[in-house]
């Protein structure tokens, strides 16, 4: 599920670029965000940083000691992409083992189904391993697959989330 969240950072704008005023002290302050946005992938709360929609309020900067930067705090909004338990996902298989399979749903890539959550369908090895079902019904890499989130688990290490799927339910498997 896509959010619209609210956040309050300090931004710190190196001194070097500390003599523009005005609207160039604006762009460093916001270039400074998006770089800032974009090395932080997700939080746990917040799901996954996805863009910056609008830049709200700049406040006062205050200057720092030792170096002479400015440390800014700024409030903006941005959209943020979380995943949570009973909903439905679409994502795109990217690797096929005995035990189950992985997704990548958005900028999501642990998305794990397991076999046990496959009613129906079997492990078929082989150099493009898959999984069948009775009625022919064929997931192999590359395949774009209908699931139910059974639950999710952020990584504090890796700032990335384990997603836990199942195929089991009405109109959940491969789309057409």
């Amino acid at each position: 599920m896509f959010l619209k969240t609210q956040l309050s950072w300090n931004v710190l704008v190196p001194a070097e670029n500390i003599d523009a005023e005005g609207l160039m002290l604006q762009k460093a302050i916001l270039i400074r965000l998006l770089d800032e946005f974009a090395t932080k992938k997700a939080f746990k709360d917040l799901g996954y940083f996805m863009a910056v929609t609008t830049l709200d309020h700049i406040g006062e900067g205050l200057v720092r000691q030792h170096s002479g930067d400015l440390l800014f705090p700024v409030d903006f909004s941005c959209i943020t992409f979380k995943m949570f338990p009973g909903e439905l996902l679409e994502g795109v298989v990217h690797k096929i083992l005995k035990h189950g399979m992985f997704l990548r749903c958005g900028p999501a890539e642990k998305v794990y189904i397991s076999h046990h959550k496959m009613a129906g369908y079997q492990y078929v090895p082989g150099e493009n391993p898959s999984f069948m079902n009775d009625k022919s019904s064929k997931i192999e890499k590359g395949t774009r697959v209908r699931c139910t989130v059974i639950a999710e688990r952020y990584d504090e290490a890796e700032r990335d989330f384990r997603v836990l799927v199942s195929l089991e339910g009405d109109y959940l498997g491969p789309v057409s």
